[in-house]
């Protein structure tokens, strides 16, 4: 039997926690970003949104970290494709991935459901009907665009929603498929099918470790069912911590945050979302268990508005365990 890879953890830049307090801080962004690689995080993250929570664009903070970094891999978690035109953002993700050098991955959404992401739809002129659907498709025609230009390979695209002439004059992906692309999803049997079917990852953040092992243990056989290969598909987890030794100013301060960023409780948010807080030793353990349910990427967001003040602790402390989970 082969040896099981070692997880991989990432951390999520604080896009919106700027935002939220009406600081925003390019320079800030890039510190974050390069002593998250230099205190060994695998991985960099960004989320998305434009009016329901406001931030930078990600894909443009991501091509400024790109070159001010050299090792660390980049992603969005999550991407809403819907908010650009598809054409734009397939050509806004292959420049992207060239700056990085084919350091990027996307976890892609079709949008949380809340009337907020509703009418981020409708400030795009995007439909909010059968998103689904619509992201599958783009995710379609990206792949399609992305491989155009290759000897016989068509060259336009006829879908349910959309249609695309020319994709050929785009330019190339640095790698002939593109980027990965996860789905951003919980554990409904449509988003398992869903990913085992045409997805190269799963990004939940179910609150609940034996949900998250049974879900990925379906997901594996239905990528099997599919004839995908084995290792097709990268189980990820996004989930929020907070690391305090003192396990009481921890879930004080994710209180906090929580009710900032979601006008909800940490109770309410808690039975949707993974949510640790504690030591770091509390919270490494608390994340080992989806490591050994299979997560193998670990996306982490700290959950304060000064997530920098954590960030070496949770290098230190979180990572080395996780690793050895």
């Amino acid at each position: 039997m082969p040896p099981t890879p070692r997880p991989h953890i990432g951390v999520l830049l604080p896009t919106r926690e700027q935002a939220m307090l009406g600081a925003l801080d390019a320079g800030g962004l890039i510190e974050f970003a390069t002593e998250a690689e230099l205190l060994g995080f695998d991985s960099l993250w960004v989320g998305d949104s434009l009016v329901a929570r406001p931030r930078l664009d990600p894909l443009i903070v991501l091509s400024a970290v790109a070159a001010a970094t050299h090792r660390i891999a980049l992603g969005t978690a999550a991407l809403t494709p819907a908010l650009r035109h598809p054409l734009i953002g397939a050509n806004m993700i292959t420049s992207l991935d060239h700056m990085a050098g084919g350091r990027l991955s996307l976890a892609l959404g079709s949008g949380f459901p809340i009337p907020e992401t509703e009418r981020e739809f409708a400030a795009v002129g995007a439909s909010y009907t059968g998103r689904a659907g619509r992201l599958d498709e783009i995710v379609e025609l990206w792949r399609r665009t992305w491989r155009s230009g290759e000897p016989g390979a068509p060259n336009d695209f006829e879908g349910r929603y959309l249609s695309a002439e020319d994709l050929d004059r785009l330019c190339p992906p640095v790698r002939e498929d593109g980027p990965p692309l996860w789905l951003a999803g919980s554990d409904t049997p449509a988003v398992l099918r869903r990913v085992a079917g045409k997805y190269d990852g799963w990004m939940p953040f179910l609150p609940s470790v034996p949900a998250y092992g049974r879900a990925w243990r379906q997901i594996e056989e239905l990528r099997e069912e599919a004839g995908r290969p084995q290792g097709a598909i990268t189980p990820a987890l996004y989930a929020t911590i907070n690391v305090n030794p003192d396990e009481t100013a921890a879930k004080n301060e994710l209180e906090h945050y929580v009710q900032g960023y979601y006008k909800n409780t940490l109770a309410g948010m808690a039975e949707i979302q993974a949510y640790g807080w504690g030591s770091a030793e509390r919270c490494a353990d608390w994340l080992a268990g989806y490591v050994r349910s299979g997560a193998r990427h670990i996306i982490i967001r700290i959950g304060s508005m000064a997530p920098e003040k954590q960030l070496k602790e949770v290098a230190e402390t979180v990572l080395p365990a996780l690793r050895g989970a």
